[in-house]
Formats: structure tokens, C-alpha cells, sequence
């Protein structure tokens, strides 16, 4: 096992490893930009590093700093969180030939899924539905040709692109012109690749995802399914599990795949694959998170392992002791992100200083946060303050128990979006199960 990580991150995924390390008997290092230097993953770290000033460029994404700081400070691996450098090949592969080990997968397994038209390629040939559309398009014309034959509404989506960025619906012919000419604009500026591909667009679909570990000698299980369809911007904002429209035939089925997916590329470590679902309960894969996922505590809350623990220890060279038949799933759990922006004028951010931050003590439930009392939220990250999970014996029970601790919740200073998911949890919709990635419009 490892004697001392550095995190490679901030906010409330660094203090969440952090935690998993000082469980393992693991010596923690954090690194921060000048905005953080009173940050709560700097005081729960062993040893802290400044790595720049607040612009992420200038530190968070500093790859060369980052390693740098690593060796000075004799850190054996580097845990990367999500965002920032988690998904980036160049950094997994610099941590390589500096000696140091990256917890998470290959830059290969990275490249081959980060990459969205590849990674179409690779899942239609291990046998893993896809949604039907195209590899890279090579203009306007050639996306009208293959739109009339899988018919409208289409999706144009960046092949580099990831967040929602770089995705648009084409709903009919005479818009295609001008929707290719801005979706390949947006992927050239905001990824360098200005290749573009088309997709049907499914109406109204389910984003369901799969939670997978697989170690170095190829063992591979998937440990049940999220439901992660309440989104803004294409970005999630509740989470469940399980979902509440999968049943135990499709979860195998869909396990499987995303098992699939895995050993396709010859993945080690923790994964998400995560699949749309229509409304016929035919699901298509959609894209590989090659990562630990935000939205990770609700499996562990279901399953009851820890999914950080086991990056590390797979990342350690240990061998995978859980069995596929023995994988439990209990109860119900539901994780709301709490940000620090106002959902009355369309999810703006709202920065500023955390005058007041009182979250009480209730029963199953779970605070995975990066702030404090005082702490001033800035403009430059992010601004998730926490993640508020809560579990129960059935999905009403978990409802009620995450809708205790929202409302139970103190918050001054600046705005949080608490009061969209009161609003949610409380909605007939939402209680139905019933929901879909357009939800947040009929609410």
C-alpha cells in the first residue's frame, strides 16, 4: 500500500479522498492556488503545497507543478478526483515516467474513451448497444444524408466534448447548415477538435449509468445502477440508486454491458458507463467515465462499499475481492449537489462570503463537503459547496429523509439552489419515478 498520495484536486472530491486515505493509514498531500490557501482539503491534508494563482491554468491544470510538488514532498501516487486533470491522458502518462502512480486507468483506457466517435467504435464491436448515428462527419451535407436516413431529431455532439458542451439538437433539415457550422466552432474552441458526429435524438430519455471496479488481472463487476435524469444544462443535479425504472433483469443486462465496455479497452480501476434509455426501456450506451463520479456515495450508500478505498487499492496492485452474485443492494439513496447559485434566475453562480452554513444531524444521511462557515466561495471553480445523501429502506423513505436535511439547512450569504431541490423531491413527478432528462422544465 501506499505511504503518501497527493490529491490533485479541491473542493469537496478532496476532502473526500483525503478521508478514504487517512482510513487506509495513508499520509495525504494537497496542493492549492492562492484563492485556496484557506481551503478545508488544506487543513485536512498532512502536508499542503501552493501550486499558483486562482486561474485553473495557472494551477489546478499545471500538470509539470503538480508532479513537481509530487516528488518534492516523496508522494507515491496521485489521486486526480473528477474534473480538472482526472480524464487527461497526458497527465496519467506524466505521473507514469515521473515514477509516480496515477490512481485510475490507463492513458490508453483514457484516450479510447475520451474520444467520443472512438469510443462508438469500440462499443459497437464489443457488442454494446449504441445509439444510432455516425463516426466523424466531414461537413454539413454529409450530416443532412445520414439525418433523412436515421430521421429527425438529431443530436450533433463534439467527438472531444464532455459537460454538455458541444451538443445540439437538430430538429429539421433546413437548420442543419447553421447548427453544424456552431457545433464544430464550439469543439474546435473548447476541445481543439473540430470533428462532429450525429446521433438520433432520443426524446425524453432516461440517463441511467452503470458503476463498475475491475483490477489488474482483468476481474471485472459492476456494482448496480444510477439514476442520474434531473439535469440543467445537460449536467446532473439529483442522483439515485437504484433507478427506479430498472428491475433486476435489466440491471443484469445492463451490468453486463458496461462489463463489456470495460474489458474492451482493458479498463482497471473504478468506471462509470453511463447508457440513455428510451421509453421502451431500450438502453444505448452513451459514454465511458474513465473516473470516480460525483455521484459515487449513493452506490456506496446502497452497497456499502467504498468505492474511493478500492481506487486505491486497485491502484496499489491489490487483487478485486468482491464477487458479481454477492454485490448487495439496499435500500434507497438519493444525493442532491448543493451549489452556490440562483436557481430563480437560471442557475446563476453566486459567489461570495458563507456567512451562515448549518446543516443538521439527521438520521442516514451523509455531508460530503469543501466548505465551512466563513468560507468565501470565488468565482473561479466550480461552485459546488456539498453533496447532501441520504438513504432509506424504500425510495419514499429516502425522499423524506433528504427533504428533512434540505430544509433543515441554514444558508447566508450567498444563494444555493436548496430551495429548486425542495421543489423537485416535492413534486408528483419526481415521487412517480416517472422522470426524464427534461424534467426540470415541467416542474
Amino acid at each position: 500500500m501506499f505511504k503518501k498520495v497527493l490529491i490533485a484536486n479541491r473542493g469537496e472530491i478532496a476532502c473526500r479522498v483525503i478521508k478514504a486515505c487517512k482510513e487506509l493509514g495513508i499520509a495525504t498531500v494537497a496542493v492549492y492556488s492562492e484563492a485556496d490557501k484557506n481551503a478545508l482539503h488544506v487543513e485536512m491534508a498532512d502536508e499542503a503545497a501552493l501550486i499558483g494563482p486562482p486561474p485553473v491554468a495557472q494551477s489546478y491544470l499545471n500538470m509539470a507543478k503538480i508532479i513537481e510538488v509530487a516528488k518534492e514532498k516523496g508522494a507515491e501516487a496521485v489521486h486526480p478526483g473528477y474534473g480538472l486533470l482526472a480524464e487527461n491522458p497526458t497527465f496519467a502518462k506524466s505521473c507514469a515516467d515521473a515514477g509516480i502512480t496515477f490512481i485510475g486507468p490507463s492513458p490508453e483506457a483514457m484516450s479510447a474513451m475520451g474520444l467520443k466517435v472512438e469510443a462508438r467504435r469500440l462499443m459497437k464491436e464489443a457488442g454494446v448497444p449504441v445509439v444510432p448515428g455516425t463516426e466523424g462527419l466531414k461537413d454539413a451535407e454529409e450530416a443532412k444524408a445520414v439525418a433523412k436516413e436515421i430521421r429527425y431529431p438529431v443530436m450533433l455532439k463534439a467527438s472531444a466534448g464532455g459537460g454538455g458542451i458541444g451538443m445540439q439538437v437538430v430538429k429539421e433539415e433546413k437548420e442543419m447548415e447553421n447548427a453544424f457550422k456552431m457545433c464544430q466552432t464550439r469543439a474546435k474552441a473548447y476541445f481543439a477538435n473540430p470533428t462532429v458526429y450525429v446521433e438520433k435524438f432520443i426524446e425524453n430519455p432516461r440517463h441511467v449509468e452503470v458503476q463498475i471496479l475491475a483490477d489488474g488481472s482483468g476481474k471485472t463487476v459492476y456494482l448496480n445502477e444510477r439514476e442520474c435524469s434531473v439535469q440543467r444544462r445537460h449536467q446532473k443535479v439529483i442522483e439515485e440508486a437504484p433507478s427506479p425504472a430498472v428491475d433486476s433483469e435489466l440491471r443484469k443486462r445492463m451490468g453486463e454491458a458496461a462489463v463489456a465496455a470495460a474489458k474492451a479497452i482493458n479498463y482497471v480501476n473504478a468506471g462509470t458507463v453511463e447508457f440513455l434509455m428510451d421509453s421502451q426501456k431500450n438502453f444505448y450506451f452513451l459514454e465511458m467515465n474513465t473516473r470516480i463520479q460525483v455521484e459515487h456515495p449513493v452506490t456506496e450508500m446502497t452497497t456499502g462499499e467504498d468505492l474511493v478505498q478500492w481506487q486505491i487499492r486497485i491502484a496499489a496492485g491489490e487483487p478485486l475481492t468482491l464477487e458479481q452474485d454477492s454485490i448487495p443492494l439496499k435500500g434507497h439513496s438519493i444525493e442532491c449537489r448543493i451549489y452556490a447559485e440562483d436557481p430563480d434566475k437560471n442557475f446563476m453562480p453566486s459567489p461570495g462570503k458563507l456567512t451562515k452554513w448549518v446543516v443538521p444531524q439527521v438520521e442516514n444521511t451523509r455531508i460530503d463537503g469543501g466548505v465551512r462557515e466563513g468560507d468565501t466561495v470565488t468565482p473561479y471553480y466550480d461552485p459546488l459547496l456539498a453533496k447532501f445523501v441520504s438513504w432509506g429502506e424504500t425510495r419514499d423513505k429516502a425522499i423524506e429523509t433528504m427533504l428533512e436535511l434540505l430544509k433543515g439547512t441554514q444558508v447566508e450569504g450567498i444563494k444555493t439552489n436548496i430551495s429548486f431541490h425542495i421543489k423537485a423531491l416535492e413534486s408528483p413527478l419526481f415521487r412517480s419515478g416517472d422522470i426524464h432528462t427534461g424534467f426540470i422544465n415541467l416542474i
